[in-house]
């Protein structure tokens, strides 16, 4: 067999070619001498070596003439290094010389040599073809073609080489490659290699934080065909991120990077998703880039947003240290945002951002101090007579077992033993991973062990982070669930409990049991869209975990919970808020859950269903019930622990909530609605004109009576009820009694058949809806600010248009149509401008068809009530109201934080985060605060308490009994109602019957003394003052009103004595 040196001179044989000249751009036209006899001959053999195809010219003997031939000598090289492994460190320094000759030759065979000793030579050879992989991607954009497609084998070889966890050693290769000032070829090569490395093991996610932001440099890259790929390479590199939550939005994130006009959209999505896996550090490196570009946008809100997610995100990092790998690239945006940026609540945020990621980075400097060796301190101190080359790969892949939080020893013995057994013997290898685990291996963090209750079967004991958008609900808290327990959920208002329980029933809580082993069902009313069309009994099938129940099976369940035949297959949307309930808790019944999630199950339930539900959640003695509920009389009859929200934990409490409160005193609020450290504020009502006393009826019900079209029954008959500002007003009665309907006539929103209602023309309502939030359903991406701002615009709420009792009935309208007699001709009226002071009563401008403007007239309000115009008017009457309401209260963003800070909504929400963000209480102080807008003098709640915490209950119970406007609220909460309503409704079997309700005359009532508003604030914050209106004319304005009359009358024309 050849030698060593023999082998290796043949293998890079063939020095300096015409070929070489060529690429290197030298002027290769000189002529050579014609050769004659032989050697013409041999000139003109077609297998010569001097072909410009080929670089293996100039030949010796020893010269290979063929590709073939210098293949072959490699792999004769190869195996010769194989039988002798100690020759490999001479063949690779050997090598990288020949691989930077300026000769092909040399180059083509080093690509050669290097994809067979990956062929031939195996591990042993794999530190060191990792070490040369720069090179090997180099002469991928090398001029002559031979060498390119040498080079891409050879990198090939190399690629199906790499165990799994060497590929932090091969990352600086793959780095180096797709350098700015690399070849084309070479950056492709690199983003090919680094795809084929992303394979389902999810290696490539530790090393993401070194990756992400190269190739999202590539991603700009001039060249189409790089630009595609580096996007292709990043989207599968970053699907071994090792985080589920995270995945979803991988293109969306890749997308952004590559299109940075999709940058808001992502930052909007990011911020409205639920994460519950621990982020880590490959999960913080695919948002850098995105992040980070987020903070350079022109929008301040988007800025705001991006400072907010990373805050909460650095949080969320498990270990501080994963934190640095972003740190150092998102200063400089941050402290620019406090620099430059004009709004300071923006620059608040920012503020707090940086102060988060100081104390994190100092934190993790405290852990890195703490560490005594080094992994390559480590590896260098055990196998100190090694090659540098090895000692450098086997700390990589130590440091890829680390990063990938490999806490098996068996696993690390398993990869580190095939590179130890080349220098070691077997023993020893063992020996060596060993201490390596020991010294190097990841450590779980210390956490503080909580008592355990020993007793009962165990259905979950996992361990999770929560965070909602860009608000960190938990972080590393533990859930330990028992078989039979009942389960009281804790915590304020938007500490994310019905989030929590969402994430259990879609099994996104990391370490939670999936749902073919433990069976979750989340309990809630709302009725979706697209099932409204259904029937009951067909909603139960169209859960299709219900679907192969029979129909006797539930139509058995139904039936008792109290559903009648004739409800059962009646239409889903005609049921009752507590009906509704019933039905989610039937279906719920018939899933046969494992773990049953109640989300305030005793909304819409009066006292009979909530004691009939409390004894049917006591008697399921194997199922777990989680239970959401501001009814501190439920939860102290249900539950057998109280599990709470601390400082992103979760506590479990034994007992109920009365035992709770006993061991917490501090959590009082939740047990006693006067304990409220909360404070709501609604505003004063706006001025009515007449009434003196805060006991006149300015709101009357009399002998009304209703039936829903299509229908039999009579839901109201003969009602006769009055109101008044001082009214404090209970609506009572069972569930499907017709309590909301007869809210809905008194507000207007249905017209009774019978009877009518009345009510002071500048009288405005405000009205809270049994399902609040069908008030927001359309308004979903917008911000409460925002939401206020549409539905006022313009001086009208835009939520009382399309009330039933504004619109005009058909025979209305024909009476509308007909002619009148006015200054001797017959006219028709087109439609009713505006309205002014008449005496007690008012008169209307009216332009009349086929007239102009300047033929206008003003008739008195008796008039134009005769003629059918009482809607119309009532429609003017309102909006005079609303405008002179929106001159004491602009409708700016200034005046709109501070009304929603009176109802408990942080400026961070109702400027900053869109409402389908926001928790269910959240919603409802958005629903309050939007009705109280207009300075009500009569608030109507339709279940005020349902999604409120005990706080904000206590607050709203304040807020009512300070306001000085009247009351009507339908509630099943009765320590709310007893608390705060003298007098009641019963509504039952078609009737209404008043309780403690004041004369309708009352006399010696409370005076009332209103105070217009003498000052107010514009848009830049400029205090204002408001004009008064005067209460008597002046002498000179008495002549000039008396002589205008008189003139009036000389041309004939009609003066009402009300005028005077």
């Amino acid at each position: 067999m050849a030698s060593f040196d023999a082998l290796f001179e043949t293998l890079v044989a063939g020095g300096q070619s015409d070929w070489d000249d060529k690429a290197q751009g030298k002027n290769t036209t000189k002529k050579a001498p014609k050769p004659k006899g032989k050697a013409a001959k041999n000139a003109a053999d077609p297998v010569s070596p001097t072909s410009p195809t080929s670089p293996l010219s100039p030949t010796t003997p020893m010269t290979p003439t063929t590709v073939k031939e210098r293949s072959n000598t490699a792999n004769e090289l190869a195996n010769l290094v194989k039988s002798d492994q100690k020759m490999l460190p001479a063949l690779f320094e050997k090598l990288k010389k020949a691989s930077l000759q300026s000769s092909s030759s040399s180059r083509l065979g080093a690509m050669f040599c290097y994809k067979s000793v990956a062929a031939l030579v195996g591990k042993p050879a794999e530190p060191y073809l990792v070490e040369a992989l720069p090179d090997v991607l180099e002469r991928m954009s090398d001029k002559v073609k031979n060498v390119q497609n040498a080079a891409n084998d050879a990198a090939g070889a190399i690629s199906g080489l790499l165990g799994p966890y060497a590929i932090k050693a091969a990352l600086p290769g793959i780095i180096a490659g797709l350098q700015s000032s690399k070849g084309t070829q070479t950056k492709i090569g690199s983003l090919n290699l680094l795809i084929s490395l992303s394979g389902p093991d999810g290696q490539v996610g530790p090393n993401l934080p070194e990756l992400v932001p190269i190739v999202s440099e590539v991603m700009w890259d001039i060249k189409p065909e790089v630009k595609a790929l580096a996007t292709d390479a990043m989207g599968k590199a970053c699907m071994a991120v090792g985080n589920p939550d995270v995945e979803p939005f991988i293109p969306v994130l890749v997308k952004a990077i590559a299109n940075p006009e999709e940058v808001p959209e992502c930052v909007y999505k990011l911020a409205a998703t639920t994460f519950v896996q621990a982020v880590e550090s490959p999960a913080l490196a695919i948002m850098v880039p995105l992040l980070v570009r987020a903070l350079k946008e022109r929008s301040t809100p988007i800025k705001r947003q991006a400072a907010i997610i990373i805050d909460n995100m650095a949080k969320l990092v498990y270990e501080p240290k994963e934190a640095l790998i972003f740190l150092d690239k998102l200063f400089p945006g941050l402290e620019n945002v406090v620099d430059v940026v004009s709004d300071p609540e923006c620059r608040n945020v920012a503020t707090r951002t940086l102060e988060t990621l100081n104390r994190i980075k100092d934190q993790a400097a405290a852990v890195v101090s703490k560490d005594t060796e080094s992994p390559e301190a480590v590896v260098k101190s055990a196998m100190g007579g090694a090659p540098e080359a090895v000692v450098t790969f086997i700390t990589n892949v130590v440091r890829q077992l680390h990063a990938s939080k490999v806490f098996d020893g068996e696993t690390w013995s398993k990869v580190l033993c095939p590179y130890l057994t080349n220098y070691v013997n077997a023993k020893e290898a063992e020996a060596l991973s060993q201490q390596f685990f020991k010294k190097c291996g990841p450590t779980a963090l210390e956490e503080e062990e909580e008592e355990e209750d020993e007793e009962g079967e165990d259905l979950c004991n996992s361990e999770f982070s929560l965070a909602y958008g860009s608000k960190i609900l938990l972080n590393t808290a533990k859930l330990h669930l028992k078989r039979g327990r009942r389960y009281g959920l804790c915590g304020g208002n938007d500490v994310g409990k019905s989030t929590l329980m969402r994430s259990i029933a879609g099994g996104q809580l990391e370490g939670f049991p999936d749902a073919d082993t433990l069976r979750s069902v989340y309990v809630e009313p709302d009725i979706p869209a697209a099932l409204a069309d259904l029937s009951v009994i067909e909603f139960v099938f169209a859960d299709p975990k219900l679907a192969h129940e029979s129909r006797d099976e539930v139509t058995r369940v139904l039936k008792s919970v109290d559903f009648s035949d004739e409800m059962i297959v009646g239409p889903v949307t005609a049921l009752s808020g507590g009906w509704r309930m019933k039905l989610a808790l039937s279906r719920a019944m018939l899933a046969k859950a494992d773990i049953l999630m109640l989300d305030e199950p005793t909304n819409h339930l009066d006292v009979k269903n909530v004691a009939w539900l409390q004894k049917y959640l006591i008697s399921l003695d194997r199922v777990t019930t989680i239970a959401v509920s501001h009814d501190s009389r439920f939860l102290d009859e249900v539950c057998t622990d109280i599990i709470h929200f601390e400082n992103k934990k979760l506590r479990r409490y034994k007992g109920n909530l009365s035992h709770f409160v006993k061991l917490k005193p501090e959590a009082k609020s939740y047990y006693e609605l006067s304990s409220s450290k909360l404070v709501f504020k609604f505003p004063e009502p706006g001025y009515l004109e007449g009434v003196k006393s805060r006991s006149k009826v300015i709101l009357k019900a009399s002998g009304v009576g209703f039936t829903y079209p299509g229908t039999k029954r009579k839901i109201l008959t003969g009602a006769t009820v009055w109101c008044s500002l001082s009214s404090r007003v209970a609506v009572l009665g069972a569930n499907g009694a017709g309590k909301t309907t007869f809210i809905r006539i008194l507000t207007g929103e249905l017209i009774p058949d019978e009877g009518e209602v009345t009510r002071h023309p500048n009288m405005r309502f405000a009205y809270v809806a049994q399902h609040a939030f069908h008030h927001l359903e359309d308004h979903v991406e917008k911000t409460p600010n925002e939401y206020i701002q549409w539905r006022f615009a313009g001086g009208e709420d835009k939520e009382n248009l399309d009330k039933a009792a504004r619109q005009a009935t058909p025979e209305e309208e024909k009476k509308m149509a007909e002619k009148i007699l006015y200054d001797g001709e017959k006219r028709q009226i087109e439609k009713v401008l505006a309205r002014r002071q008449l005496k007690k009563s008012y008169e209307y401008e009216v332009k009349w068809v086929g007239k102009p403007h300047d033929d206008n007239s003003w008739l008195p309000r008796s008039k134009l009530e005769e003629c059918g115009w009482l809607k119309i008017l009532q429609k003017i009457d309102e909006r005079d109201a609303a405008q002179h309401n929106q001159l004491a209260r602009p409708l700016t963003q200034q005046a709109i934080v501070k009304h929603l800070e009176d109802v408990g909504l942080e400026a961070e929400y109702s400027v900053h985060t869109q409402i389908r963000a926001l928790s269910g209480g959240q919603k409802v102080k958005v629903v309050i605060a939007a009705a109280m807008w207009s300075n009500p003098h009569i608030l109507v709640m339709d279940e005020p308490t349902n999604y409120l915490d005990r706080d904000s209950l206590g607050a709203l119970a304040g807020a009512i009994k300070e306001f000085g406007g009247g009351v009507l609220m339908i509630s099943h909460h009765s320590e709310f109602t007893d608390a705060l309503c003298q007098e009641r409704w019963f509504v039952a079997d078609g009737k209404c019957v008043p309780e403690n309700q004041p004369p309708e005359f009352a006399v010696g009532s409370e005076k009332l003394e209103w105070k217009p508003e003498e000052e107010t604030v514009d848009a830049s914050g400029n205090t204002v003052k408001v004009e008064q209106k005067k209460t008597q004319l002046s002498r000179k304005e008495r002549m000039a009103r008396e002589k205008n009359r008189k003139a009036r009358l000389a041309r004939g024309e009609e003066v009402s004595s009300d005028e005077d």
